[in-house]
């Protein structure tokens, strides 16, 4: 007897309860990883006030007061526009991951209790359908 076969229903417990939760949590560690990874959180967090999009605009040389204001006002502006668009892409991407965890949740528990559903889907039709 070949020690990959057996009982039917160890086999499909085994498979059932162990080898694709594992699996299901593989993938789950995959979509968690990618969503970090896409909206690069540290990265967000890190770089929060910096210029957007690199616009930082230089100093003058010589000492002139409107310039000097103009380009002080200037740069904190970008500064703040670079805050505000992070804020918005940390606050998405952190509801992203808190959808993947919930989904991800909701699916290895479904998978786990999916026998358990079946069999009293089965009896309720069986029950009630007289």
């Amino acid at each position: 007897m070949d020690n990959n076969r057996g009982n039917l229903l160890v086999v499909w417990a085994k498979w059932q309860f162990n080898e694709v939760p594992n699996f299901l949590l593989g993938v789950w560690n995959n979509y968690i990883m990618f969503a970090s990874n896409y909206f690069s959180l540290p990265i967000l967090f890190k770089t929060f006030f910096s210029p957007w999009r690199k616009y930082r605009w230089r100093y003058p040389k010589s000492w002139d007061v409107k310039e000097f204001f103009n380009t002080l006002i200037s740069n904190l502006f970008s500064r703040v526009i670079g805050a505000v668009m992070r804020l918005f892409l940390i606050v998405f991407g952190i509801l992203f991951q808190i959808f993947i965890l919930l989904a991800g949740s909701v699916m290895f528990l479904l998978w786990l209790f999916m026998p358990i559903i079946i069999i009293a889907g089965l009896l309720f039709v069986l029950i009630y359908q007289f």
